[in-house]
Order: C-alpha cells, then sequence, then structure tokens
C-alpha cells in the first residue's frame, strides 16, 4: 500500500490529506483568491524511493520511542541518559508539537494521536516564566498552525493564539523590533539570568531573531482577522530593512530600543539566516510586494559582497556591512539553507553551485560540523546536533530540477546523520564529528525538519510543495485568502 493510501485509511491523517489535497487545486475559489507568486514550480515526473522513505519512517520511529520512553510530556530526550530536558521551569511540549506533523505526513496514526492527545490535553502556556520569542515562535507556535490546516482541531488555533498573545509584549520596543525575551504571565521583557548570575545583554538581538517572526504571526493574523499580529511583524521587519547599510547589508547585533548596530558584520549564517529566508517566503504566503522588494534587494547585495569564491566553489563568508570589505571565510551547517532559499527564489544555477560546496562539508568531514573556515577547510566548532539545513537544500533541489543528484545527496547525507548518531534509544548530538563523540541531547528539529525533509525528499508526493511555505521549523504553512 503507497503512504497516501495509508494516510487516507486513518481517520486523523484522512482529514490532514483531504486539507492538503484542498490546498493543491487551485482552481477552488478558496486558491483563486491566493495568487500564484512563485518565481519556479516542482518539476515534472518526481518519483518515490520506497525504500528511502522506509527507511527514514523507521527512524523517526526509533528517535519518537525514545521520547515516549523516557521523555514523555517533556520537551526533548536525552537520549544517552535515558533521560529528558525541558527548557524552562514547566515544559511546553517542544518534542510533541514540533514532530506532529511530521507524523501525519509520515501516516503515522497511532503515534499523531497520541502526540495530538498529549499536546491537547496538557499544553498550556500559562505559566510564569520568561521564554526566547524567536524559539518558541517557530518550533511552538509555528507547529500549531500547520497542526491546525492539518488536522482542523480548533484547539489547535487556540493554543497558537494564547501563544502568539502571551508574545506580543515583545514587539514594545521604541524601534517596534522585538525584544528576545517574554513573560508568558506578566510580559516583562527582562531577560533571564545566565549561570552566573547576570543578565543576558538587553536590549540587543539579531536580524534573525527579529525578522523570523512573519510567517507564524501573519498567517495567525489571516485565520483570526485580527490584523496586529501581521502589523507588529512586519513593522519590525520593515525597521530592521531601513537600518541596512548603503550596500544594503545587514549587521549581526542590533539595539531595539535605539536602532543602532553594535556588531556590523554581515554574513548568511546564524543569528541573520532565516531574516533572509522569511523575506523570500513572506512573499510567497502573502504576496505582499514589500517583501518582494526587501527579499530582491537583500539577495542582491548578499551575492554582491557576502557571497565569495575559493579554489572553484562558491561560499558566503563574513564582510563589514558598511564597507564590504571581507573580515572571515567561516562556513557552516546552518549556512546550508541557502541552496534552498536561492532555488525557491528561481536562482537555480546559483544554488546548484553552492549546494556542491554544502554537500563537500559531508565529503570533506564525515559529518558537517556546525562551522569551518572555507579557505583552509579547518573545522572551527565540531559539533553536530542533528541539523536539517543541508538535507532540507537537497530536498529543494530535488523537487524543483527533478535532478537525482540531489536526492543521491540528500540520502547520502542522512545515511551518514543515521549512522553517526543513532544510539539504543533515538539519536544523539555530535560533540565532535571529527572524532565521533556523542552529546546526551536529541533536538525536537531533529523530528520537526531533519527527517520530516529526508521523507519528502524519498516521497516528495507526501506533500504538495507548491501550495505551502515552509517556516524555518519545516513546518508546512498553506496560504490564506
Amino acid at each position: 500500500m503507497s503512504p497516501k493510501a495509508t494516510l487516507a485509511a486513518t481517520p486523523t491523517v484522512a482529514l490532514a490529506l483531504a486539507l492538503l489535497a484542498g490546498c493543491a487545486r487551485p482552481e477552488t475559489a478558496d486558491r483563486a483568491s491566493v495568487p500564484d507568486v512563485r518565481p519556479v514550480g516542482v518539476a515534472p515526473g518526481l518519483t518515490t524511493d520506497s525504500a528511502f522513505a522506509s527507511e527514514v519512517k523507521e527512524a523517526f520511529l526509533h528517535a519518537w520511542g525514545g521520547y515516549v520512553r523516557y521523555a514523555w510530556g517533556h520537551d526533548q530526550l536525552r537520549p544517552l541518559s535515558q533521560g529528558y530536558r525541558d527548557w524552562y521551569s514547566s515544559p511546553l511540549l517542544m518534542t510533541p508539537v514540533d514532530g506532529y506533523d511530521t507524523m501525519v505526513l509520515m501516516g503515522l496514526t497511532p503515534q499523531a494521536d497520541s502526540a495530538k492527545a498529549l499536546i491537547l490535553d496538557r499544553l498550556s502556556f500559562d505559566h510564569d516564566m520568561t521564554v526566547q520569542v524567536f524559539e518558541v515562535t517557530i518550533r511552538l507556535l509555528g507547529g500549531l498552525l500547520s497542526s491546525y490546516q492539518l488536522d482542523g482541531n480548533p484547539r489547535f488555533l487556540e493554543l497558537a493564539k494564547d501563544l502568539a498573545d502571551r508574545l506580543m509584549p515583545a514587539f514594545g520596543s521604541p524601534t517596534g523590533m522585538p525584544y528576545r525575551w517574554v513573560n508568558l504571565v506578566t510580559g516583562d521583557i527582562s531577560p533571564p539570568q545566565d549561570g552566573a548570575g547576570r543578565a543576558n545583554a538587553a536590549p540587543t538581538s539579531n536580524p534573525a531573531e527579529i525578522g523570523t517572526l512573519t510567517l507564524e504571526f501573519g498567517l495567525l493574523s489571516k485565520m483570526t482577522g485580527d490584523p496586529s499580529y501581521m502589523d507588529a511583524v512586519k513593522k519590525a521587519v520593515q525597521q530592521l530593512y531601513g537600518r541596512r547599510s548603503s550596500l544594503g547589508l545587514v549587521g549581526s547585533v542590533i539595539d531595539v530600543d535605539t536602532g543602532d548596530w553594535i556588531n556590523t558584520t554581515s554574513h548568511v549564517g546564524g543569528g541573520i539566516d532565516s531574516y533572509y529566508e522569511y523575506l523570500l517566503k513572506a512573499w510567497l504566503l502573502f504576496d505582499d510586494d514589500d517583501f518582494r522588494h526587501m527579499w530582491e534587494t537583500s539577495r542582491d547585495a548578499i551575492n554582491s559582497y557576502v557571497a565569495d569564491s575559493v579554489s572553484g566553489r562558491l561560499w558566503y563568508g563574513q564582510v563589514d556591512m558598511n564597507t564590504g570589505e571581507r573580515t572571515g571565510t567561516r562556513s557552516g551547517a546552518l549556512a546550508a539553507y541557502l541552496p534552498a532559499v536561492l532555488a525557491l527564489g528561481g536562482d537555480l544555477p546559483r544554488a546548484e553551485r553552492l549546494m556542491g560546496s554544502v554537500y563537500a562539508m559531508w565529503t570533506n568531514f564525515g559529518v558537517e560540523p556546525e562551522a569551518f573556515d572555507y579557505s583552509t577547510m579547518e573545522i572551527t566548532s565540531p559539533g553536530y546536533p542533528l541539523r536539517p539545513e543541508s538535507i532540507e537544500s537537497a530536498y529543494y533541489l530535488y523537487v524543483l530540477t527533478g535532478d537525482e543528484r540531489w536526492r543521491d545527496m540528500g540520502r547520502d547525507m542522512f545515511h551518514r546523520v543515521v549512522n553517526a548518531t543513532r544510539v539504543d534509544d533515538g539519536f544523539a548530538h555530535l560533540d565532535d564529528v571529527r572524532t565521533g563523540e556523542r552529546g546526551d541531547g536529541m533536538e525536537s528539529f531533529f523530528l520537526a525538519e531533519t527527517l520530516k525533509y529526508a521523507y519528502l525528499l524519498a516521497d516528495p508526493s507526501a506533500l504538495d510543495f507548491d501550495h505551502v511555505v515552509f517556516n524555518t521549523e519545516a513546518h508546512p504553512l498553506r496560504p490564506v485568502p
């Protein structure tokens, strides 16, 4: 029986499949009011690699089984110590919320039903604790919105709205750019104390944490009819974009109270990465020409000044945002999202060239490191916390070109991850890709992103790519008229 036939045979996932099928029909009245603005569409003739799909599904069940045994009701699994980790003083069910839509897409109905019951019965945001706005938005708000669109249960939307309302005080800075932290009960934006009792730096933030809220809050506005969510996030992005340099670049750290740049290093890696991703995706999800303009000018700037060529390979390093002077030649796992974004934006030749560089991280080091110097190919940060971005880019390129070499790359990367990180009760971070030393963690994004993208690479028919936009946590979001 095909995966789609399996989906259709089960009540929870049957509704999800019907909703996905509905969003896949442009001729319907709802879809007619949501214009197709994508620069490039899905390639014809995509096939399913059933053996690969089965491998990925088995890996998911192995990871989820460890969570159920040792971390049920908590945020994430510690697979080596057979324990759990909660991000804050009360659990927010990070792994179930993050992983639910992957279960639905894979047709894992018993697991999806149990995760859904846990979420709807026990998830609450009424806790007097300070949370990181960015992380709970992409993992929880994005996951709840996707779950609502897939499942249809209004409780998912109620939880999403409750969370968003509790995060809204973060946008109260003089510039409208959000603070990084907010208390879920009091709305206080004071950051938490670190281990030495010192407050985290405030009111500083970065482009990624400012600009990677648009899809989730914007879609909530569409779903509820309340424009305040979109107004807040769009203002924040426009305020940030308005502080770009004369070269069109943004820096790494900004004061959200004054709007002054604290660090003027520009790059495409962690801390800036998904700012660029969401400029493009907000245009596609909302058909908003303001975001289109911000994306196109920003894309041109990073291609002109941040892109670099070393030994015939394309990389993106570090430059000063004001002068364009190159200040570093570092890349790594978090920068591996960019081929996907470039491909989605229609620049397939550049995306393909960059994907060759991304794959070189794997062939050179066995598993991609968190960071390395591409001018010397020396590792500068050796960890691998089960990140998805390389497989994500392989998926986008396969779906948009139909070229099997991208699926071959993604399959190879998946096998490298499994071989290096699988343990008895899940999958474990690598503390050092050079030695294979493991760390006691399994991030929720491993289920939400890494395994979802691997599965969709194996079976692209499981989701209509042309009619969803993935948030940066791989939660598929449908346009709402």
